[in-house]
Formats: structure tokens, C-alpha cells, sequence
């Protein structure tokens, strides 16, 4: 038997319609719903409630909603090991497989297990703070170094494994993985990166002059971030973001430590070459 978990986003509207599809559906399968208990309450499935979900009672979750539902997933469950999976309600659908119109052929691939597992990089963050190291998190997609509202630009130090290699004078700068390419990282200038490449991606936001560029490093390489002009930016707002998702507030004299983390995110896809279909189909490339 198969053991799913559901992860709708309440949020979404539509949400609710869709579970009640694969409830249905799945009444008379080999397989086992379950949802956590406040979303089970939420959407008046009581009886499906699950919060022992693990690594030893889940073989794969399901997100309904967009890509960022499914970075959340990929987040909670990555360090177990179990995939992960999407139905994209959402708007681009990078990482969510699943459209509408095929989901009841996909849950059929799911139970009978045809389907590939595509594993990709993920970034973790620390900060050093007064000559003590905290863990931050980890991402799927990005880690962004950035000032809040309307405040001066940054004066960014940039070390690629104890090299100092440049300073910016930005909004702030962008670590991605490949997978992140086609997010934040794209839209200030990034590279489209094929999530079969082992790099990291360094790019800066609204840099003040157009000499910089952004940077591809190897997976192994770690990079450091400092501030510089500590006095000038020490009243600043400036945040630290993973996924875009989850933050926490830095200060002028914190150090930030990137580098690949120890697992990675389990992406089901049912198309090996879904990532250039969906560069074509979704950002009309070639088109």
C-alpha cells in the first residue's frame, strides 16, 4: 500500500475540490490519505488526520497549490528523504508536475510507482553573530541577502571560500540553486541554469554599477557574505530569506555562511525533460 500525504494550501480556493477529487478517487485504491490534522479539520476530512507524519509512515507528500507550496514541502521532508510532488494551481508551475487535466492519470502513475525522482541541490545558511554560529535553514530555491523598503543600498563583501573576491554596492545579493535559476534570480538578471548543473548562483540585486555580473560557482565552493560601512547601515532594516518564505532579521555585523546541504530535495516528475518543456511552454522560449 502507498501512504500519501495531502498538503492543500488553504489559502488556495480551489483547494478543497481538488482533495475531495483525489478522495474519490483514491477510495477504492491500494492506498492511504492522509492529511495534518489542522488542515484535515480545515477541509472536513477528520478521519484522514495524520501528525506522525515521517520518514517511516510516509512514502510520498503531495502539495496542492502553487511552487511555493511545494518549496515548503520540499523543505519539511527533504531530510527524510521523501519525495515530494505537486498539483500547480498556482500561476508558472516550475516545480508543481501535476496540472489539473491530468490528475487523475498522475495519481495512477504515483500508486503504481512510474515515475522518476529528479534530486536537487539545496543551500543551508548560518550567521555568525557576536563569535557564535546559528543554523538558519535550508533552500530549495534561494537565499537572499537584502535591504527593506525603501532604505540605502548595501555595501556587500563577498568571499567564495575565504577568497575575498569583490563588494557590491546593491540591493543585496541572491544565492540560488539551479532550480532557483528561474526564480528571484532570473528576474535581477540571472542565468537560466539546468538543474543537472552542480553550481551555486551568485547574483547581485540592482547593483550600482553594470561592470558586475552574476557569478556561477561549484556546489562544493562556500560562500561568505559581510557587511561593510557597519556604522552607516547598523539602524538599516536588512533580512536574510530562504525560499522567500521564511526570514530573519540580520544585523550590520553579522556574518552569513552559504553553502550546497548535506541532503537533497526528492522532486517527482513524470516527463524527464519537463525542465525545457516547461522553458518553452511557460517563458516562451524559442517561441
Amino acid at each position: 500500500m502507498t501512504r500519501i500525504l495531502i498538503y492543500p494550501n488553504r489559502n488556495k480556493p480551489a483547494a478543497g475540490g481538488i482533495l475531495k477529487r483525489i478522495v474519490d478517487y483514491t477510495k477504492d485504491k491500494d492506498v492511504d490519505i492522509c492529511l495534518p490534522s489542522s488542515l484535515a479539520k480545515h477541509f472536513g476530512y477528520p478521519e484522514l488526520a495524520n501528525d506522525n507524519s515521517d520518514k517511516n509512515t510516509i512514502d510520498i507528500a503531495i502539495s496542492i497549490g502553487g511552487d511555493g507550496t511545494l518549496l515548503g514541502l520540499a523543505r519539511k521532508f527533504s531530510k527524510y528523504g521523501i519525495p515530494v510532488c505537486g498539483i500547480n494551481i498556482g500561476h508558472l508551475g516550475f516545480l508543481a508536475d501535476i496540472e489539473l487535466d491530468n490528475l487523475e492519470k498522475s495519481l495512477d502513475k504515483i500508486i503504481s510507482k512510474d515515475f522518476v525522482i529528479k534530486e536537487r541541490l539545496m543551500l543551508i545558511a548560518s550567521i555568525t553573530r557576536d563569535g557564535e554560529t546559528f543554523h538558519v535553514g535550508a533552500a530549495v530555491n534561494d537565499i537572499v541577502v537584502a535591504k527593506c523598503g525603501v532604505s540605502r543600498m548595501l555595501h556587500l563583501d563577498l568571499k567564495i571560500n575565504d577568497y575575498g573576491l569583490t563588494d557590491y554596492r546593491a540591493d543585496g545579493l541572491i544565492v540560488s540553486t539551479p532550480t532557483g535559476s528561474t526564480a528571484y534570480s532570473l528576474s535581477a538578471g540571472g542565468p537560466i541554469v539546468s538543474p543537472k548543473v552542480q553550481g551555486i548562483l551568485v547574483t547581485p540585486i540592482c547593483p550600482h554599477t553594470s561592470s558586475i555580473r552574476p557569478l556561477v560557482i561549484d556546489k562544493e565552493e562556500v560562500v561568505e557574505i559581510r557587511f561593510l560601512d557597519e556604522k552607516n547601515i547598523a539602524k538599516r532594516s536588512i533580512n536574510l530569506t530562504i525560499d522567500g518564505q521564511e526570514s530573519v532579521n540580520l544585523r550590520s555585523t553579522d556574518i552569513i555562511t552559504i553553502s550546497q546541504a548535506p541532503y537533497k530535495a526528492k522532486i517527482v516528475k513524470f516527463n524527464s525533460g519537463q525542465f525545457y518543456d516547461t522553458l518553452k511552454n511557460k517563458l516562451c522560449i524559442g517561441s
